[in-house]
């Protein structure tokens, strides 16, 4: 497995330099500042990005003032608290997608955060609290106890609200495979501890952010 230093040179020598690569990569934020983002907007980004699999993002971009609405801009407690007859009538809202798996897994996780809020104080303290050296195990803890966050939706998820992150893109994968750490996609918790290890490990040697060692990886390849 190649150094950090090292692929950062390819990815440099592929984009015009160093300074290229590196240019525009947000910083994370700290544990606090994530424990001070209210539940209402962790509801909202998983329900972007929910909504958001398999169609437009375009689509979505649209009538997101119209789903925000219909889910009573995504106050928790409003959302927890409605009857079982309001998950019918908002899968005949035709101001939200109309998808009956999606418009559940919303209300899963209004559910869902509303309880780990109650435990930690907020659900941001729990993600800020969660150390990066075991982010494979934040995407696994929010895969089982969320509702439809597997796959990109979680990762996503967390690197928009500031959450330190790498995000396992088509060209993340590439290199990863390119270095050895991985002999295809990993779905498995034995490859997802590899991944982890990897990035520990360039952590280690860069002092990087796992957001930055991301975008490197991912610019060495495409």
């Amino acid at each position: 497995m190649r150094s950090f230093d090292e692929i950062l040179e390819i990815a440099a020598d592929r984009k015009g330099g160093s300074e290229a690569v590196l240019s525009g990569i947000p910083a994370p934020l700290s544990a606090d500042e994530l424990a001070a983002i209210p539940d209402d907007q962790w509801l909202a980004q998983m329900t972007r990005g929910i909504m958001q699999a398999g169609i437009s993002w375009k689509v979505v971009d649209n009538k997101w003032p119209g789903i925000t609405e219909a889910f009573h801009g995504f106050d928790i407690s409003a959302v927890t608290f409605q009857s079982e007859d309001w998950y019918y009538d908002l899968c005949e809202d035709t101001r939200v997608i109309r998808s009956p798996p999606k418009i559940r897994a919303i209300l899963d996780n209004a559910a869902f955060i509303r309880r780990v809020s109650s435990e930690c104080g907020s659900f941001g303290r729990k993600i800020g609290d969660w150390p990066i050296e075991d982010f494979a195990g934040l995407l696994r803890w929010l895969q089982t106890e969320g509702s439809r966050l597997g796959g990109a939706t979680g990762p996503y998820m967390l690197r928009q609200m500031g959450k330190d992150s790498y995000i396992l893109s088509q060209d993340v994968v590439a290199r990863l495979i390119a270095e050895g750490v991985i002999d295809k996609e990993p779905s498995s918790k034995k490859a997802m501890e590899a991944v982890q290890e990897a990035f520990n490990t360039w952590r280690a040697q860069s002092g990087q952010s796992l957001t930055t060692i991301s975008r490197v990886l991912a610019q060495s390849v495409g």
